[in-house]
């Protein structure tokens, strides 16, 4: 299962990038390959010029299409997703995530602002095509608690919700070779787990 991350936060040491680097070593051995895409890290005039032709750009949308699965992080910033994520979703073909499964990811100071998933970001992931969207993961401040040196610490619901959407995730990826989570149930029963 050849693994795309897309972190679309400004910072690398934000709630959101914490929150993906978790979920991707949750993920643990289900990926056969990775590629971690940092939005933040493109060439910012290319990206704002939506030059596709740029080899740096380029190449990440090539592994975007390439990719079996997708996981996108991003800050909740006004309600919405972050405009870096927006600005390279913008540059993805009509169906650049036709035939994926794609997890969202999000971080957010309030619960207020989960909605913003379901009303701004998985209509662009299904208007791209995605072939199944797994239940999205939000966070807010309190449930990614920054430890010195260490990045944040993640809370146990947190930590629960995030390995019920990777079951999901993988449940419905493309089945080249699937198995368990790493340290954890097997799939069928983490599926009935509350």
């Amino acid at each position: 299962m050849h693994v795309v991350s897309l972190l679309g936060s400004p910072s690398a040491t934000s709630r959101s990038a914490s929150l993906l680097r978790l979920a991707l070593q949750r993920l643990g051995d289900q990926a056969s390959s990775l590629h971690e895409i940092a939005v933040r890290d493109l060439p910012p005039g290319a990206l704002l010029a939506a030059d596709v032709r740029h080899p740096a750009l380029a190449a990440a949308i090539e592994q975007v299409l390439a990719a079996d699965v997708v996981l996108v992080a991003t800050p909740i910033y006004k309600a919405a997703y972050s405009g870096l994520l927006k600005a390279f979703l913008d540059l993805l073909p009509q169906d650049g995530l036709r035939g994926k499964s794609v997890l969202p990811l999000a971080t957010g100071g309030s619960a207020g602002h989960l909605l913003a998933l379901d009303y701004a970001l998985k209509p662009v992931l299904a208007a791209l095509g995605a072939r199944h969207i797994a239940d999205a993961v939000y966070a807010v401040d309190g449930q990614l608690l920054p430890q010195p040196g260490l990045g944040h610490a993640p809370a146990a619901e947190l930590l629960a919700r995030l390995d019920r959407a990777l079951a999901g995730l993988v449940e419905h990826a493309p089945r080249r070779h699937v198995l368990p989570l790493r340290g954890h149930t097997p799939l069928h029963a983490a599926r009935f787990s509350v």
